[in-house]
C-alpha cells in the first residue's frame, strides 16, 4: 500500500477509469452555452486545472484555439498523450502567466476547491481574470457549499471497469463535523487496482476549501468582472460562478 499526501500523485493514469461515467459531453456543452450567451463570438479559451484533458479535446471541436494548465505532472502527461498537439502548461493556478489572453477561462469539475482558503481562492480568480480579453467570459464550477457536506453518507464505494483496468474506490469524510467550522472539508480516497499484471493499493487525502456562492462572487468582483451565480449549473448541481470582463 502507498500512502500518497497530495492528489492524483499515483493515480493520474486511473483518473478516467474512475470518472468514466462522467458526460463530458453534456457538461461541455452547458459550459459553453454560458460563454456563448455572454460572449457569442469566443474563439479560445483556457481550461485551467485541466486534468487529463478531456473538456480541451470537447472545445477543440467549437472554439478555435484550447489550452490548459495544470500544477500535476502526471494529469498532463494523460492529457498530452490525449492531445500530443495541445497547448498544455505545468502551472499553479494561484499563481501563473502565460503571456497571453482569452476570450474565455474555465476552471471545471470543482478544482476550484484545491484552493483551499478564501485567499487561494482570491488569488487563484485573479490569476485567472489577467487572463482574459476585454469582453472575456470566466467559468468556474465550485466545490460543495458549507451546507451541503452535513448532508447524504458518511462513507462512499464505487467499482469502475474499462479494459484491462478494474478500480475499486471508497472514500470517508475525516472531518464532517468540523469541516464548516474549519472552512474545508478532508476527505480521504482509499484505491485497489487491479490489472492483468497484479494489484495495487492507493491512500490519497484530498483538502478542499468550502465556500459560498457570496464568497465565490466577491472574488470575482475583487479581480475587476461582473459577477453572478448560476443554479444549478451543470448536471453535477453546484452551481457556476461566472464573471465578465470589460
Amino acid at each position: 500500500m502507498v500512502v500518497m499526501s497530495g492528489p492524483f500523485e499515483s493515480t493520474a493514469h486511473i483518473y478516467d477509469a474512475v470518472y468514466w461515467q462522467l458526460d463530458y459531453g453534456d457538461h461541455a456543452t452547458t459550459i459553453e452555452e454560458v460563454i456563448r450567451s455572454r460572449r457569442p463570438d469566443a474563439a479560445s479559451v483556457l481550461d485551467v486545472a485541466c486534468g487529463t484533458g478531456k473538456h480541451i479535446e470537447i472545445f477543440g471541436r467549437s472554439f478555435e484555439y484550447a489550452a490548459g494548465t495544470d500544477i500535476d505532472p502526471g494529469m498532463l502527461a494523460v492529457a498530452a498523450e490525449r492531445l500530443p498537439h495541445a497547448d498544455l502548461h505545468e502551472a499553479d493556478f494561484t499563481d501563473f502567466d502565460l503571456g497571453r489572453r482569452f476570450d474565455a477561462v474555465t476552471c471545471l469539475f470543482s478544482s476550484i476547491g484545491y484552493a483551499a482558503t478564501v485567499d487561494d481562492l482570491c488569488s487563484a480568480v485573479a490569476s485567472m481574470a489577467r487572463h482574459l480579453e476585454p469582453g472575456g467570459v470566466l467559468v468556474i464550477e465550485p466545490w460543495l457549499q458549507p451546507h451541503l457536506l452535513l448532508e447524504g453518507n458518511r462513507l462512499f464505494s464505487d467499482v469502475s471497469e474499462v479494459p484491462g483496468t478494474t478500480v475499486m474506490r471508497t472514500s470517508r469524510w475525516l472531518n464532517r463535523e468540523t469541516a464548516v467550522d474549519e472552512g474545508v472539508s478532508r476527505l480521504e480516497f482509499a484505491y485497489l487496482v487491479t490489472t492483468e499484471g497484479g494489484s495495487e493499493m492507493f491512500i490519497e487525502q484530498h483538502v478542499m476549501g468550502l465556500f459560498t456562492p457570496d464568497q465565490y462572487t466577491r472574488s470575482i468582483e475583487a479581480a475587476g468582472l461582473s459577477a453572478e451565480f448560476l443554479e444549478p449549473g451543470t448536471h453535477l448541481g453546484r452551481g457556476l460562478a461566472v464573471g465578465t470582463a470589460t
